[in-house]
Protein backbone atom coordinates (compact mmCIF):
# COMPACT_ATOMS: atom_id res chain seq x y z
CA UNK A 1 0.00 0.00 0.00
CA UNK A 2 3.12 2.38 0.95
CA UNK A 3 5.16 1.43 -2.17
CA UNK A 4 1.45 1.50 -4.39
CA UNK A 5 1.16 5.42 -2.75
CA UNK A 6 4.48 6.35 -3.41
CA UNK A 7 4.66 4.86 -6.95
CA UNK A 8 7.58 3.20 -6.25
CA UNK A 9 6.05 -0.63 -6.24
CA UNK A 10 7.98 -1.73 -8.97
CA UNK A 11 10.99 -0.98 -6.58
CA UNK A 12 9.41 -2.85 -3.81
CA UNK A 13 8.52 -5.99 -6.09
CA UNK A 14 11.98 -5.90 -7.25
CA UNK A 15 13.53 -6.27 -4.25
CA UNK A 16 10.88 -8.82 -2.49
CA UNK A 17 11.47 -11.52 -5.16
CA UNK A 18 13.13 -14.59 -4.45
CA UNK A 19 12.61 -18.22 -3.91
CA UNK A 20 10.46 -17.99 -1.31
CA UNK A 21 8.39 -14.64 -2.49
CA UNK A 22 4.98 -14.95 -2.52
CA UNK A 23 3.40 -16.20 -5.60
CA UNK A 24 2.26 -13.11 -8.02
CA UNK A 25 -1.81 -14.34 -7.33
CA UNK A 26 -1.12 -13.60 -4.31
CA UNK A 27 -0.48 -9.88 -4.16
CA UNK A 28 -3.64 -7.98 -4.14
CA UNK A 29 -1.67 -4.67 -5.00
CA UNK A 30 0.91 -6.15 -7.57
CA UNK A 31 -0.64 -4.88 -10.90
CA UNK A 32 0.73 -1.21 -9.74
CA UNK A 33 4.12 -1.74 -10.45
CA UNK A 34 2.75 -0.70 -14.39
CA UNK A 35 1.69 2.39 -13.01
CA UNK A 36 4.71 3.14 -10.60
CA UNK A 37 7.29 3.09 -14.17
CA UNK A 38 4.57 4.97 -15.57
CA UNK A 39 4.38 8.01 -12.76
CA UNK A 40 8.68 7.80 -13.08
CA UNK A 41 8.36 8.15 -16.51
CA UNK A 42 5.90 11.33 -16.17
CA UNK A 43 8.07 12.90 -13.54
CA UNK A 44 11.57 12.58 -15.74
CA UNK A 45 9.81 13.19 -19.67
CA UNK A 46 8.93 16.68 -18.93
CA UNK A 47 12.84 17.17 -17.63
CA UNK A 48 14.42 15.18 -20.37
CA UNK A 49 12.10 17.66 -23.29
CA UNK A 50 13.47 20.69 -21.12
CA UNK A 51 16.87 20.34 -21.32
CA UNK A 52 17.27 19.20 -24.91
CA UNK A 53 15.03 22.16 -25.99
CA UNK A 54 17.47 24.65 -23.60
CA UNK A 55 20.30 23.19 -25.18
CA UNK A 56 19.03 23.65 -28.56
CA UNK A 57 19.21 19.82 -28.92
CA UNK A 58 17.03 17.81 -31.62
CA UNK A 59 13.85 16.31 -29.73
CA UNK A 60 13.00 13.26 -31.42
CA UNK A 61 16.87 12.41 -31.66
CA UNK A 62 17.31 12.53 -28.24
CA UNK A 63 13.74 10.60 -27.46
CA UNK A 64 14.71 8.30 -30.18
CA UNK A 65 18.15 7.46 -28.73
CA UNK A 66 16.95 7.13 -25.44
CA UNK A 67 14.57 4.87 -26.63
CA UNK A 68 17.28 2.96 -28.55
CA UNK A 69 19.06 2.86 -25.56
CA UNK A 70 16.24 1.34 -23.08
CA UNK A 71 15.28 -1.16 -25.36
CA UNK A 72 18.77 -2.41 -25.35
CA UNK A 73 18.91 -2.56 -21.51
CA UNK A 74 15.66 -4.94 -22.14
CA UNK A 75 17.04 -7.24 -24.26
CA UNK A 76 20.60 -7.39 -22.89
CA UNK A 77 19.27 -7.80 -19.51
CA UNK A 78 16.35 -9.96 -19.76
CA UNK A 79 18.30 -13.47 -19.91
CA UNK A 80 20.50 -12.15 -17.10
CA UNK A 81 18.42 -11.17 -14.61
CA UNK A 82 14.52 -10.94 -16.11
CA UNK A 83 12.77 -9.93 -12.65
CA UNK A 84 15.12 -7.38 -12.85
CA UNK A 85 14.67 -6.20 -16.39
CA UNK A 86 10.61 -6.41 -15.50
CA UNK A 87 10.78 -4.01 -12.72
CA UNK A 88 13.21 -1.38 -13.29
CA UNK A 89 12.13 1.77 -15.21
CA UNK A 90 15.18 2.45 -17.28
CA UNK A 91 14.37 -1.17 -19.16
CA UNK A 92 10.36 0.04 -19.27
CA UNK A 93 10.98 3.34 -20.48
CA UNK A 94 11.12 2.41 -24.19
CA UNK A 95 7.96 1.12 -24.37
CA UNK A 96 6.43 4.81 -23.42
CA UNK A 97 9.11 6.42 -25.22
CA UNK A 98 7.63 4.63 -28.21
CA UNK A 99 4.80 6.54 -27.80
CA UNK A 100 6.44 9.51 -27.28
CA UNK A 101 7.65 9.12 -30.54
CA UNK A 102 4.57 8.87 -31.83
CA UNK A 103 2.79 11.86 -30.15
CA UNK A 104 5.78 13.74 -32.27
CA UNK A 105 5.40 12.52 -35.03
CA UNK A 106 1.67 13.02 -34.95
CA UNK A 107 2.36 16.69 -33.45
CA UNK A 108 5.30 17.94 -35.43
CA UNK A 109 6.01 15.89 -38.51
CA UNK A 110 2.60 14.03 -39.77
CA UNK A 111 2.87 15.21 -43.26
CA UNK A 112 6.36 14.36 -43.59
CA UNK A 113 6.85 11.17 -41.68
CA UNK A 114 4.15 9.76 -43.88
CA UNK A 115 5.04 11.03 -47.12
CA UNK A 116 8.27 8.83 -46.52
CA UNK A 117 6.25 5.93 -45.18
CA UNK A 118 4.28 5.86 -47.99
CA UNK A 119 7.16 6.13 -50.82
CA UNK A 120 9.11 2.91 -49.01
CA UNK A 121 5.53 1.07 -48.37
CA UNK A 122 4.81 1.73 -52.07
CA UNK A 123 8.08 1.16 -53.42
CA UNK A 124 8.16 -1.46 -56.98
CA UNK A 125 10.68 -3.31 -54.39
CA UNK A 126 7.93 -3.97 -51.79
CA UNK A 127 4.62 -3.92 -54.05
CA UNK A 128 3.90 -5.86 -56.97
CA UNK A 129 0.24 -4.07 -57.84
CA UNK A 130 0.74 0.00 -57.45
CA UNK A 131 -1.78 1.81 -55.53
CA UNK A 132 -2.91 4.87 -56.46
CA UNK A 133 -1.69 7.74 -55.20
CA UNK A 134 -5.11 9.53 -54.10
CA UNK A 135 -5.99 5.53 -52.14
CA UNK A 136 -2.25 5.53 -50.55
CA UNK A 137 -2.83 6.90 -47.51
CA UNK A 138 -6.12 5.14 -47.06
CA UNK A 139 -4.67 1.98 -47.82
CA UNK A 140 -1.07 2.83 -45.63
CA UNK A 141 -3.38 3.64 -42.46
CA UNK A 142 -6.00 0.31 -43.10
CA UNK A 143 -2.71 -1.91 -43.50
CA UNK A 144 -1.23 0.04 -40.22
CA UNK A 145 -4.27 -1.04 -38.03
CA UNK A 146 -4.97 -4.27 -39.16
CA UNK A 147 -1.09 -5.07 -38.48
CA UNK A 148 -1.53 -3.55 -35.42
CA UNK A 149 -4.48 -5.82 -34.28
CA UNK A 150 -2.08 -8.99 -35.46
CA UNK A 151 0.12 -8.28 -33.70
CA UNK A 152 -1.27 -7.59 -30.28
CA UNK A 153 -3.53 -10.42 -30.43
CA UNK A 154 0.14 -12.44 -31.14
CA UNK A 155 1.05 -11.20 -28.07
CA UNK A 156 -2.47 -12.24 -26.46
CA UNK A 157 -1.85 -15.96 -27.99
CA UNK A 158 1.51 -16.42 -27.64
CA UNK A 159 2.98 -15.23 -24.86
CA UNK A 160 2.98 -17.50 -21.42
CA UNK A 161 4.85 -18.04 -18.08
CA UNK A 162 7.72 -19.58 -20.14
CA UNK A 163 9.05 -17.22 -21.94
CA UNK A 164 10.90 -14.18 -21.13
CA UNK A 165 9.50 -10.98 -21.26
CA UNK A 166 9.83 -7.92 -21.75
CA UNK A 167 12.82 -9.10 -24.02
CA UNK A 168 12.12 -9.49 -27.65
CA UNK A 169 8.55 -10.39 -27.12
CA UNK A 170 7.25 -6.79 -25.66
CA UNK A 171 7.70 -5.74 -29.04
CA UNK A 172 4.79 -6.97 -30.35
CA UNK A 173 1.72 -5.51 -27.83
CA UNK A 174 4.22 -1.70 -28.05
CA UNK A 175 4.19 -1.88 -31.79
CA UNK A 176 0.79 -3.14 -32.26
CA UNK A 177 -0.76 -0.27 -30.12
CA UNK A 178 1.78 2.33 -31.96
CA UNK A 179 0.07 1.07 -35.54
CA UNK A 180 -3.35 1.19 -34.25
CA UNK A 181 -2.76 4.78 -32.54
CA UNK A 182 -1.15 5.90 -35.90
CA UNK A 183 -3.79 4.40 -38.05
CA UNK A 184 -6.16 6.56 -36.81
CA UNK A 185 -9.81 6.36 -36.46
CA UNK A 186 -10.73 6.36 -40.06
CA UNK A 187 -8.77 2.84 -41.03
CA UNK A 188 -10.51 -0.15 -41.31
CA UNK A 189 -9.37 -1.96 -38.49
CA UNK A 190 -9.65 0.69 -35.89
CA UNK A 191 -13.24 2.05 -37.58
CA UNK A 192 -14.65 -1.89 -37.58
CA UNK A 193 -13.77 -3.55 -34.53
CA UNK A 194 -12.38 -0.66 -31.96
CA UNK A 195 -14.84 1.60 -32.56
CA UNK A 196 -18.34 -0.23 -31.85
CA UNK A 197 -20.14 0.67 -28.47
CA UNK A 198 -19.06 -2.37 -26.32
CA UNK A 199 -15.01 -1.66 -26.92
CA UNK A 200 -15.91 1.99 -26.37
CA UNK A 201 -17.21 1.19 -23.78
CA UNK A 202 -14.71 -1.23 -22.26
CA UNK A 203 -11.93 1.83 -23.52
CA UNK A 204 -14.13 4.25 -21.21
CA UNK A 205 -13.54 2.56 -18.25
CA UNK A 206 -10.22 0.65 -18.84
CA UNK A 207 -8.37 2.46 -16.16
CA UNK A 208 -10.88 1.66 -12.64
CA UNK A 209 -10.99 -1.55 -15.01
CA UNK A 210 -7.11 -2.15 -14.34
CA UNK A 211 -7.62 -0.52 -10.76
CA UNK A 212 -10.40 -2.97 -9.68
CA UNK A 213 -10.14 -6.36 -11.50
CA UNK A 214 -6.55 -7.58 -10.03
CA UNK A 215 -7.55 -6.89 -5.94
CA UNK A 216 -10.76 -8.90 -6.95
CA UNK A 217 -9.29 -12.01 -8.43
CA UNK A 218 -6.53 -12.08 -5.91
CA UNK A 219 -8.31 -11.92 -2.82
CA UNK A 220 -10.39 -14.67 -4.32
CA UNK A 221 -7.56 -16.89 -5.01
CA UNK A 222 -6.30 -15.80 -1.15
CA UNK A 223 -9.95 -16.31 0.04
CA UNK A 224 -9.59 -20.34 -1.33
CA UNK A 225 -6.19 -20.98 -1.14
CA UNK A 226 -6.29 -22.16 -4.75
CA UNK A 227 -6.98 -21.18 -8.02
CA UNK A 228 -10.73 -20.30 -7.76
CA UNK A 229 -13.40 -22.23 -9.81
CA UNK A 230 -14.16 -20.77 -13.52
CA UNK A 231 -17.51 -20.07 -12.25
CA UNK A 232 -15.99 -17.68 -8.89
CA UNK A 233 -13.50 -15.88 -12.05
CA UNK A 234 -15.79 -15.58 -14.14
CA UNK A 235 -18.32 -13.81 -11.01
CA UNK A 236 -14.98 -11.34 -10.04
CA UNK A 237 -14.52 -10.44 -13.49
CA UNK A 238 -17.88 -9.20 -13.98
CA UNK A 239 -18.17 -7.44 -10.68
CA UNK A 240 -14.89 -6.22 -11.52
CA UNK A 241 -16.73 -4.51 -14.53
CA UNK A 242 -19.35 -3.42 -12.11
CA UNK A 243 -17.16 -1.54 -10.01
CA UNK A 244 -15.36 0.52 -12.58
CA UNK A 245 -18.48 1.08 -14.49
CA UNK A 246 -19.21 2.78 -10.91
CA UNK A 247 -15.90 4.45 -10.34
CA UNK A 248 -16.23 5.93 -13.68
CA UNK A 249 -19.17 7.68 -13.02
CA UNK A 250 -18.73 8.65 -9.56
CA UNK A 251 -14.78 9.25 -9.15
CA UNK A 252 -13.63 9.67 -12.22
CA UNK A 253 -15.94 11.92 -14.27
CA UNK A 254 -16.62 14.22 -11.67
CA UNK A 255 -13.25 14.77 -10.65
CA UNK A 256 -11.94 15.07 -14.27
CA UNK A 257 -14.80 17.02 -16.10
CA UNK A 258 -16.60 18.91 -13.25
CA UNK A 259 -15.55 22.29 -11.81
CA UNK A 260 -12.53 23.09 -11.47
CA UNK A 261 -11.48 23.71 -7.80
CA UNK A 262 -8.39 23.44 -5.78
CA UNK A 263 -9.73 21.32 -2.98
CA UNK A 264 -10.06 18.32 -5.46
CA UNK A 265 -6.07 18.45 -5.77
CA UNK A 266 -6.00 18.79 -1.81
CA UNK A 267 -8.67 16.20 -1.14
CA UNK A 268 -6.76 13.71 -3.65
CA UNK A 269 -3.35 14.27 -2.39
CA UNK A 270 -4.69 13.80 1.55
CA UNK A 271 -6.36 10.66 0.47
CA UNK A 272 -3.04 8.74 -0.83
CA UNK A 273 -0.97 10.03 2.19
CA UNK A 274 -3.30 8.62 3.84
CA UNK A 275 -3.02 5.34 2.42
CA UNK A 276 0.72 5.36 2.40
CA UNK A 277 0.44 6.35 5.62
CA UNK A 278 -2.08 2.94 6.54
CA UNK A 279 0.34 0.76 4.85
CA UNK A 280 3.50 2.02 5.72
CA UNK A 281 2.48 2.13 9.49
CA UNK A 282 0.68 -1.57 9.32
CA UNK A 283 4.31 -2.73 7.55
CA UNK A 284 6.21 -1.34 10.90
CA UNK A 285 4.03 -3.13 12.95
CA UNK A 286 4.05 -6.03 11.21
CA UNK A 287 0.38 -5.99 11.59
CA UNK A 288 -2.72 -5.40 12.88
CA UNK A 289 -2.73 -6.96 16.46
CA UNK A 290 -6.49 -7.89 16.41
CA UNK A 291 -5.99 -9.89 13.04
CA UNK A 292 -2.61 -11.00 14.09
CA UNK A 293 -4.03 -13.11 16.96
CA UNK A 294 -6.20 -14.95 14.80
CA UNK A 295 -3.81 -15.22 11.45
CA UNK A 296 -1.13 -16.67 14.53
CA UNK A 297 -4.15 -19.34 15.39
CA UNK A 298 -4.97 -20.31 11.64
CA UNK A 299 -1.56 -20.24 10.30
CA UNK A 300 0.52 -22.09 13.77
CA UNK A 301 0.68 -25.28 11.80
CA UNK A 302 2.25 -23.63 8.66
CA UNK A 303 4.59 -21.30 10.59
CA UNK A 304 8.75 -21.63 9.86
CA UNK A 305 10.91 -19.71 11.81
CA UNK A 306 13.93 -21.90 10.79
CA UNK A 307 15.98 -19.95 7.95
CA UNK A 308 18.00 -18.28 9.63
CA UNK A 309 19.44 -17.16 13.29
CA UNK A 310 21.78 -14.82 14.54
CA UNK A 311 24.13 -17.07 16.32
CA UNK A 312 25.11 -19.02 12.78
CA UNK A 313 25.45 -16.01 11.19
CA UNK A 314 27.89 -14.60 13.80
CA UNK A 315 29.66 -18.11 13.80
CA UNK A 316 30.03 -18.45 10.07
CA UNK A 317 30.45 -15.37 8.64
CA UNK A 318 32.03 -16.16 5.35
CA UNK A 319 29.77 -18.94 4.42
CA UNK A 320 26.44 -16.64 4.81
CA UNK A 321 26.09 -13.36 2.50
CA UNK A 322 22.82 -13.29 0.78
CA UNK A 323 19.26 -13.81 1.04
CA UNK A 324 17.65 -17.41 0.30
CA UNK A 325 20.67 -18.88 2.02
CA UNK A 326 20.02 -20.75 4.89
CA UNK A 327 22.60 -20.51 8.01
CA UNK A 328 21.02 -22.04 11.60
CA UNK A 329 23.10 -23.77 14.01
CA UNK A 330 21.16 -25.85 16.95
CA UNK A 331 23.84 -25.02 20.08
CA UNK A 332 25.59 -22.33 20.19
CA UNK A 333 29.60 -22.69 21.32
CA UNK A 334 29.46 -25.99 20.14
CA UNK A 335 31.25 -27.52 16.79
CA UNK A 336 29.03 -28.57 14.67
CA UNK A 337 29.13 -32.68 14.25
CA UNK A 338 25.71 -33.04 12.33
CA UNK A 339 25.55 -30.98 8.56
CA UNK A 340 22.06 -30.75 6.93
CA UNK A 341 22.87 -29.18 3.18
CA UNK A 342 21.07 -28.81 0.13
CA UNK A 343 18.01 -26.75 -0.73
CA UNK A 344 14.79 -25.97 0.97
CA UNK A 345 13.99 -29.97 1.24
CA UNK A 346 17.06 -30.07 3.38
CA UNK A 347 16.25 -27.37 5.72
CA UNK A 348 12.89 -28.38 6.49
CA UNK A 349 14.63 -31.58 7.73
CA UNK A 350 16.27 -29.36 10.47
CA UNK A 351 13.81 -28.70 13.16
CA UNK A 352 13.28 -32.35 13.58
CA UNK A 353 17.22 -33.16 13.65
CA UNK A 354 17.78 -30.76 15.84
CA UNK A 355 15.26 -31.29 18.58
CA UNK A 356 15.95 -35.18 18.52
CA UNK A 357 19.51 -34.80 19.07
CA UNK A 358 18.95 -32.07 21.45
CA UNK A 359 20.22 -34.32 24.40
CA UNK A 360 22.85 -35.74 23.11
CA UNK A 361 26.50 -34.32 22.47
CA UNK A 362 25.55 -33.67 18.61
CA UNK A 363 25.32 -30.27 17.47
CA UNK A 364 23.18 -29.66 14.17
CA UNK A 365 24.13 -27.04 11.89
CA UNK A 366 21.99 -26.81 8.30
CA UNK A 367 23.79 -24.85 5.60
CA UNK A 368 22.39 -24.33 2.26
CA UNK A 369 20.28 -22.52 -0.19
CA UNK A 370 16.74 -22.25 -1.77
CA UNK A 371 16.69 -23.78 -5.27
CA UNK A 372 20.58 -25.69 -5.10
CA UNK A 373 21.31 -29.30 -5.16
CA UNK A 374 23.66 -30.11 -2.38
CA UNK A 375 26.37 -31.30 -5.22
CA UNK A 376 29.67 -29.60 -6.29
CA UNK A 377 29.63 -27.41 -9.62
CA UNK A 378 26.12 -27.64 -9.97
CA UNK A 379 24.07 -24.53 -11.33
CA UNK A 380 20.56 -23.93 -10.64
CA UNK A 381 18.34 -21.06 -11.47
CA UNK A 382 15.05 -20.50 -13.07
CA UNK A 383 15.01 -18.72 -16.58
CA UNK A 384 15.92 -15.28 -16.84
CA UNK A 385 17.91 -15.21 -13.18
CA UNK A 386 21.33 -15.40 -11.67
CA UNK A 387 22.86 -18.68 -10.68
CA UNK A 388 23.91 -17.70 -7.40
CA UNK A 389 24.31 -22.18 -6.12
CA UNK A 390 27.93 -23.06 -7.66
CA UNK A 391 29.72 -20.45 -5.44
CA UNK A 392 27.82 -20.91 -2.38
CA UNK A 393 27.50 -24.92 -2.64
CA UNK A 394 30.99 -25.74 -3.45
CA UNK A 395 32.28 -22.88 -0.41
CA UNK A 396 29.42 -24.79 2.03
CA UNK A 397 30.89 -28.29 0.94
CA UNK A 398 34.73 -27.25 0.58
CA UNK A 399 33.82 -26.06 4.71
CA UNK A 400 32.71 -29.32 5.60
CA UNK A 401 35.17 -31.38 4.29
CA UNK A 402 37.96 -28.72 6.34
CA UNK A 403 35.70 -29.28 9.67
CA UNK A 404 36.95 -32.56 11.17
CA UNK A 405 34.35 -31.97 13.84
CA UNK A 406 31.93 -32.78 11.01
CA UNK A 407 31.83 -36.40 10.58
CA UNK A 408 28.06 -36.64 9.38
CA UNK A 409 26.24 -35.26 6.25
CA UNK A 410 23.10 -35.38 5.59
CA UNK A 411 21.94 -34.42 2.04
CA UNK A 412 18.46 -33.85 0.73
CA UNK A 413 16.81 -31.32 -2.09
CA UNK A 414 14.13 -31.38 -4.01
CA UNK A 415 14.93 -34.13 -6.33
CA UNK A 416 12.73 -34.88 -9.46
CA UNK A 417 12.69 -31.13 -10.18
CA UNK A 418 16.67 -31.05 -11.25
CA UNK A 419 16.15 -34.00 -12.84
CA UNK A 420 13.15 -32.60 -15.65
CA UNK A 421 13.87 -29.02 -14.94
CA UNK A 422 10.21 -28.76 -14.30
CA UNK A 423 7.96 -27.70 -11.62
CA UNK A 424 5.13 -30.72 -9.99
CA UNK A 425 2.34 -29.34 -12.47
CA UNK A 426 0.57 -26.77 -14.57
CA UNK A 427 0.61 -24.37 -10.82
CA UNK A 428 4.05 -24.93 -9.94
CA UNK A 429 5.89 -22.84 -12.64
CA UNK A 430 9.17 -24.28 -10.89
CA UNK A 431 11.46 -23.93 -14.68
CA UNK A 432 14.73 -24.56 -14.00
CA UNK A 433 18.17 -24.30 -15.99
CA UNK A 434 20.95 -27.01 -14.87
CA UNK A 435 24.67 -26.43 -15.40
CA UNK A 436 28.00 -28.30 -14.82
CA UNK A 437 30.77 -25.70 -14.05
CA UNK A 438 33.29 -25.73 -16.79
CA UNK A 439 31.15 -28.49 -18.48
CA UNK A 440 29.24 -26.53 -20.85
CA UNK A 441 28.54 -29.38 -23.14
CA UNK A 442 26.78 -31.38 -20.73
CA UNK A 443 23.35 -30.56 -21.45
CA UNK A 444 21.17 -33.77 -20.02
CA UNK A 445 20.04 -32.71 -16.25
CA UNK A 446 20.08 -36.57 -15.35
CA UNK A 447 23.67 -37.08 -16.01
CA UNK A 448 24.44 -33.42 -14.32
CA UNK A 449 22.82 -34.58 -11.66
CA UNK A 450 25.07 -38.05 -11.75
CA UNK A 451 28.23 -36.76 -12.29
CA UNK A 452 27.89 -34.18 -9.63
CA UNK A 453 26.55 -36.64 -7.13
CA UNK A 454 29.38 -38.97 -7.70
CA UNK A 455 32.47 -36.17 -7.30
CA UNK A 456 30.44 -34.86 -4.71
CA UNK A 457 30.13 -38.58 -2.60
CA UNK A 458 33.79 -39.72 -3.72
CA UNK A 459 35.15 -35.97 -2.08
CA UNK A 460 33.48 -36.15 1.06
CA UNK A 461 34.09 -40.10 1.67
CA UNK A 462 37.48 -39.39 1.29
CA UNK A 463 37.95 -36.88 3.92
CA UNK A 464 35.91 -39.91 6.18
CA UNK A 465 32.48 -38.10 6.18
CA UNK A 466 29.50 -40.19 6.93
CA UNK A 467 26.53 -39.52 4.71
CA UNK A 468 23.02 -40.21 4.69
CA UNK A 469 21.29 -39.36 1.52
CA UNK A 470 17.21 -38.82 1.71
CA UNK A 471 15.18 -39.62 -0.79
CA UNK A 472 12.69 -36.88 -1.43
CA UNK A 473 9.27 -36.53 0.31
CA UNK A 474 6.21 -36.19 -1.65
CA UNK A 475 5.28 -33.23 -3.68
CA UNK A 476 1.64 -32.68 -2.97
CA UNK A 477 0.89 -30.41 -5.56
CA UNK A 478 -1.94 -28.72 -3.40
CA UNK A 479 -2.30 -25.97 0.08
CA UNK A 480 -2.42 -28.35 2.88
CA UNK A 481 -4.70 -25.29 4.14
CA UNK A 482 -7.47 -26.50 2.22
CA UNK A 483 -7.43 -29.57 4.71
CA UNK A 484 -8.63 -27.82 7.62
CA UNK A 485 -11.13 -25.62 8.81
CA UNK A 486 -9.92 -21.84 7.63
CA UNK A 487 -10.36 -18.82 10.58
CA UNK A 488 -11.28 -16.31 7.77
CA UNK A 489 -13.54 -13.94 8.11
CA UNK A 490 -14.74 -14.17 4.46
CA UNK A 491 -14.78 -17.41 2.82
CA UNK A 492 -16.90 -17.97 -0.78
CA UNK A 493 -16.90 -22.18 -0.17
CA UNK A 494 -16.65 -24.24 2.99
CA UNK A 495 -15.08 -27.89 1.16
CA UNK A 496 -12.29 -29.39 2.81
CA UNK A 497 -9.75 -31.73 1.10
CA UNK A 498 -10.68 -35.17 1.80
CA UNK A 499 -8.40 -37.19 2.05
CA UNK A 500 -5.35 -34.93 2.77
CA UNK A 501 -3.36 -36.41 0.25
CA UNK A 502 -1.98 -37.59 -3.27
CA UNK A 503 -2.67 -41.15 -4.65
CA UNK A 504 1.18 -43.11 -4.99
CA UNK A 505 0.45 -43.57 -8.17
CA UNK A 506 0.71 -40.10 -8.86
CA UNK A 507 4.06 -39.86 -6.23
CA UNK A 508 5.07 -42.70 -8.43
CA UNK A 509 4.88 -40.84 -11.55
CA UNK A 510 6.42 -38.19 -10.64
CA UNK A 511 9.76 -40.30 -8.31
CA UNK A 512 10.63 -43.16 -10.09
CA UNK A 513 13.09 -42.01 -12.13
CA UNK A 514 14.57 -39.98 -9.93
CA UNK A 515 14.39 -42.84 -7.38
CA UNK A 516 16.20 -45.00 -9.86
CA UNK A 517 18.88 -42.37 -10.70
CA UNK A 518 19.84 -41.84 -6.97
CA UNK A 519 19.51 -45.58 -6.29
CA UNK A 520 22.03 -46.45 -9.47
CA UNK A 521 24.67 -44.04 -8.30
CA UNK A 522 24.37 -45.25 -4.72
CA UNK A 523 25.02 -48.98 -5.44
CA UNK A 524 28.69 -47.91 -6.09
CA UNK A 525 29.18 -46.69 -2.51
CA UNK A 526 27.57 -49.05 0.24
CA UNK A 527 28.81 -46.89 2.98
CA UNK A 528 26.22 -44.44 1.97
CA UNK A 529 23.02 -44.13 4.19
CA UNK A 530 19.87 -44.12 2.47
CA UNK A 531 17.18 -42.37 4.37
CA UNK A 532 13.82 -42.74 2.71
CA UNK A 533 11.65 -40.10 3.89
CA UNK A 534 8.76 -40.88 0.91
CA UNK A 535 8.04 -44.04 2.98
CA UNK A 536 7.27 -42.50 6.25
CA UNK A 537 4.46 -40.86 4.53
CA UNK A 538 2.91 -43.23 2.14
CA UNK A 539 1.46 -46.56 1.89
CA UNK A 540 0.33 -48.73 -1.07
CA UNK A 541 -2.34 -46.28 -1.63
CA UNK A 542 -1.68 -42.93 -0.57
CA UNK A 543 1.05 -40.04 0.39
CA UNK A 544 -0.25 -38.29 3.28
CA UNK A 545 -0.02 -34.27 3.91
CA UNK A 546 -2.03 -35.20 7.09
CA UNK A 547 -1.14 -38.58 9.82
CA UNK A 548 -2.94 -39.04 13.26
CA UNK A 549 -4.87 -35.40 13.03
CA UNK A 550 -1.51 -33.56 12.43
CA UNK A 551 -0.40 -31.68 9.80
CA UNK A 552 3.09 -32.67 8.24
CA UNK A 553 3.23 -30.08 5.61
CA UNK A 554 3.19 -26.20 5.66
CA UNK A 555 2.70 -25.48 1.78
CA UNK A 556 2.43 -27.66 -1.30
CA UNK A 557 5.90 -29.47 -1.26
CA UNK A 558 7.65 -28.58 2.39
CA UNK A 559 7.38 -30.32 6.05
CA UNK A 560 5.67 -28.29 8.30
CA UNK A 561 7.59 -28.51 12.39
CA UNK A 562 5.23 -31.23 12.98
CA UNK A 563 6.07 -32.88 9.80
CA UNK A 564 10.02 -32.66 10.10
CA UNK A 565 9.58 -34.03 13.72
CA UNK A 566 7.82 -37.26 11.94
CA UNK A 567 10.60 -37.43 9.71
CA UNK A 568 13.35 -37.32 12.18
CA UNK A 569 11.89 -40.09 14.47
CA UNK A 570 13.37 -42.82 11.72
CA UNK A 571 16.23 -40.45 10.49
CA UNK A 572 18.08 -40.11 14.38
CA UNK A 573 18.22 -43.48 14.26
CA UNK A 574 20.78 -43.28 11.22
CA UNK A 575 23.02 -41.01 12.91
CA UNK A 576 23.99 -43.92 15.15
CA UNK A 577 27.63 -45.58 14.13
Amino acid sequence: MAAGAGFVQNFALWNEAGYFDIASELKPLMHLWSLAIEEQFYLVYPLLIWGAWRLRLKVLTVVGLLGVLSFGLNVGGIAQDAVKTFFLPQTRFWELLAGAVLAYLQLFKRLQFTVWLKHWVFHSAFSRQQVPAAQRETALNNWASILGLLLIASAVIGLNRGLLFPGWWALAPVMGGWLLIFAGPDAWGNRKFLSNRLMVFVGLISYPLYLWHWPLLAFARIVESETPSIGMRIAGVALSFLLAWLTYRLVERPIRYGRKHWGKTTALCVLIFLVGFVGYNTFSREGLSFRLNAESQENDPFGWPYSDNEQCREAYPELSRVKGEYCVEAKKNVRPTIIVVGDSHSNHLYPGLAEATSNSKENVLNLGRGGCMPFYDVGAFEKGAIDGCVEYTNRVLLFVERTSSIRTVVMSSRGPIYLTGEGYNEKDVGQRIITLKDRPEVTDYRQIFEMAMRNTIQRLIAKHKQIIFVLDVPELGFDPALCIKSNRPVSFTTKLKTPCAISRQEYNKRNDDYRRTVLSVLKNYPTVKIYDAAAELCDDDKCWAMKEGKMLYRNDDHLSIEGSRYIAKGLVNMLQP
